[in-house]
This record gives C-alpha cells, sequence and structure tokens, in this order.
C-alpha cells in the first residue's frame, strides 16, 4: 500500500468534509448565543453561519468528526448517489437551482472519490509496464517459433499443392489459388524470422548476465533505459533543457512511472479546469448557464467516470468461472459512460433529445481532447520537474 495516496485519501475526507456544512446532532445551549459568530440563537443551528449550538468537546467526537470527514457516511450520501447513477440530470439540475442540503456537495464528492481511486490503486501490486521473467520469455519465445515453424512448413506444403494445381490445369482461379498460398508462406516466413531474431536478442540478453543499472535483463524497462541512453527515445517539447530532463528520468523508468503516478495523484483536479471551458462551447449561444452551471455539470461527471474506473477494475481482477460475466459487466460498464453524458446533458440543461445527442457526441471528442492535454500536463509536471 503506498502511504502517500493513504495520506491524500485521509487529506480528502477532511478537505471535502470541511466543504459540506457542518452535521449532526444539536443541543441546548445555555445563554442563547453562537459560539462562533455570536449572534443569538433560538434553535438548534446558528441561522447566521450555520453551526450547531451544542459543541462537543471529548476525545471521542473528535475521533467521530475525523471518521466521518473521511467516508461522509449519513444519509446524503445515499440520495446522491443513487441520482449520480441514475438520474445525474435531475442531480446536477437541483444543485445548480439551490437544492442542496439533501445532497453531498460535486466538489466535495469529487474530492473524495478520486482521492479513493488512487488510494485503493496503490493495492494494485504489479507495476503496469512489468512483464515476464527472462528465463519465461526464452520459453515462451522457443514455444512460438516452434509453432511457427511448423505453420511454416504446412504454409509450404499448401503452396506446392498449389502450384501443382495450376501447372495441372492453368486457369484464373488455380492461378487466385496460387497468389493467396504465396501471400500466406511468404507471411508465415516473416513471422518466423522475426521470431528468430527476437530469440536471438532474448539469449544474448541471458548470456550477457545481470546488468549494473539492476534491471532485470531484456525487461521493458531495460530496453526503455537503452533506448533513452542511445538516443533513440527521442522528445521535443520545445526546450533542450527540458528534454534532456526527461530523458535522465526515462533512463530509469521505474523511478520514472512512481514520479508520472504521483503527480497524477496530486494533480487530478487540474482535469476539472481543462474540462469547463469545452463544456461551456457546447452552450456558447444559449443563454441563463454560468460557469459555475458547467462545473457542477464537470465535477458529477467526472465523480461518475471515477466511480465506474474503481468498478471496472473490480471486474478485471475476477478470474475463474466468473470471468465471464465480469467481462460482460465490464463491456456494459463502458458502454453505459456515454449514455450516462448524454442522460445528464439532456436533464441538467432540459435539452431535446437530438440537441442532447450531438452534444453528446461532440462531448465525447471533447473528451478525448482533454486527456490529451491532461496527461501532457502530467507528463511536463512529472518528467521535467
Amino acid at each position: 500500500m503506498d502511504l502517500d495516496s493513504a495520506a491524500g485519501l485521509a487529506t480528502a475526507g477532511v478537505i471535502a468534509g470541511a466543504i459540506e456544512k457542518p452535521t449532526g446532532i444539536a443541543g441546548e445551549h445555555s445563554d442563547g448565543h453562537c459560539r462562533d459568530c455570536g449572534a443569538p440563537v433560538a434553535g438548534r443551528f446558528c441561522s447566521t453561519c450555520g453551526q450547531p449550538v451544542h459543541v462537543h468537546r471529548t476525545l471521542l467526537h473528535l475521533g467521530e468528526e475525523f471518521l466521518h470527514g473521511i467516508v461522509h457516511f449519513d444519509a446524503r450520501v445515499w440520495r446522491t448517489l443513487p441520482l449520480l447513477a441514475l438520474d445525474p440530470g435531475r442531480l446536477t439540475r437541483e444543485w445548480v437551482q439551490g437544492r442542496r442540503t439533501r445532497y453531498v456537495s460535486p466538489l466535495a464528492l469529487f474530492l473524495f472519490t478520486v482521492f479513493l481511486m488512487f488510494f485503493l490503486m496503490s493495492f494494485g501490486g504489479a507495476s503496469p509496464i512489468e512483464m515476464d521473467s527472462l528465463p519465461e520469455r526464452l520459453t515462451a519465445g522457443r514455444e512460438a517459433l516452434v509453432e511457427a515453424r511448423a505453420e511454416a512448413k504446412e504454409a509450404d506444403r499448401v503452396l506446392a499443392r498449389a502450384q501443382a494445381a495450376e501447372r495441372t490445369s492453368p486457369s484464373d482461379e488455380t492461378s487466385e489459388a496460387r497468389n493467396e498460398a504465396e501471400v500466406a508462406a511468404r507471411g508465415v516466413h516473416r513471422e518466423v524470422a522475426a521470431l528468430e531474431k527476437a530469440l536471438e536478442t532474448l539469449q544474448a540478453t541471458a548470456k550477457a548476465g545481470p546488468r549494473s543499472d539492476g534491471l532485470e535483463p531484456g525487461s521493458l524497462q531495460a530496453q526503455i533505459a537503452d533506448a533513452a541512453k542511445a538516443g533513440k527515445i527521442k522528445v521535443n517539447m520545445g526546450n533542450e533543457e527540458l528534454n534532456h530532463k526527461i530523458l535522465k528520468k526515462l533512463s530509469n523508468p521505474d523511478l520514472a512511472l512512481y514520479k508520472l503516478q504521483q503527480t497524477l495523484y496530486k494533480f487530478a483536479f487540474l482535469i476539472v479546469p481543462l474540462s469547463i471551458p469545452f463544456v461551456a462551447l457546447l452552450f456558447l449561444w444559449k443563454r441563463g448557464f454560468t460557469l459555475y452551471d458547467h462545473g457542477v455539470f464537470v465535477l458529477y461527471s467526472l465523480t461518475f467516470m471515477a466511480i465506474a474506473g474503481m468498478v471496472l477494475g473490480l471486474l478485471e481482477g475476477i478470474k475463474g468461472p466468473l470471468t465471464g460475466p465480469a467481462e460482460f459487466l465490464s463491456g456494459l460498464l463502458l458502454l453505459s459512460l456515454p449514455v450516462h453524458m448524454f442522460l445528464q446533458l439532456k436533464g441538467a440543461y432540459d435539452l431535446k433529445i437530438f440537441s442532447a445527442l450531438w452534444r453528446t457526441l461532440l462531448l465525447l471528442f471533447f473528451c478525448v481532447l482533454v486527456l490529451t492535454l491532461f496527461m501532457i500536463a502530467i507528463v511536463l509536471l512529472g518528467l521535467g520537474g
């Protein structure tokens, strides 16, 4: 487990809790004034600042506040999440129109969900670029080469029969069959040559022994490091110093990956200001909508995407007899993402079906553009710093 992610999760909970209005059970207060702002109070909460009249001063309540800040375990969660999943347009519209006390705020929910996602990712174990060991790759390479050579022999036999048939009875049909057999045979032989070359490289790597940099010989990390040091990886960010920094970090791929992961975790919020202008473009000529409205839309939409990403990760880890159903559910969840965008656009902005549909298609394109800009920013911040 990544301790930074765990600390981030707790921080996100505390921040999200601070964004929310004070909640909990309030009691009586003897002097009739709020201890925070000093305003006169007649009920259980201050009408000026919203603080509960009764202020707890026990260690147990301090722990309760911390846990509440992390998990937001109150009724608003159970009113917010179902609407976020099934009727996101209504949720967005109600928050924008001021009906807010029953729901978790979009910023608080986004912060907690994103940090929770990275916290769960810290349990993921293997690095995304981790590969099989060198002996395993050698064994797999030899097996693949044996199979490819068998396929090449069979292709040669098919070609020989096609050539004999063409000689025996020349025709357009036999000539076409011979041409197809030749193309297939050439393709299989090219595959054999590529596998032989790859196997020779692996054998030479195994013979060379351990590397001085500690990377596993023949691994993808080692290949990236060698390519970076040899200048085979070209980086052009418009600044020579920046290019040099990125190439230097790529010479240690594991460290580079860790830097990217940490930067992604710390600057995940950047995707929000990057997204708002593109959503605003969809309604440039429609009056009555503000950047705040678009910000609420973006926060709730990104929260749903983050939750969907966590569910997809859980489904991907299911093995055995449940693999088939898990893959089916993963496919349905992926298909639900554009549907969710459509429903949220239609409900939040009160659009007709066609108007929401073309905006959904354009929004999908904008999503690709925003993700590209976001990843460029992450690379610059993570590897260029």
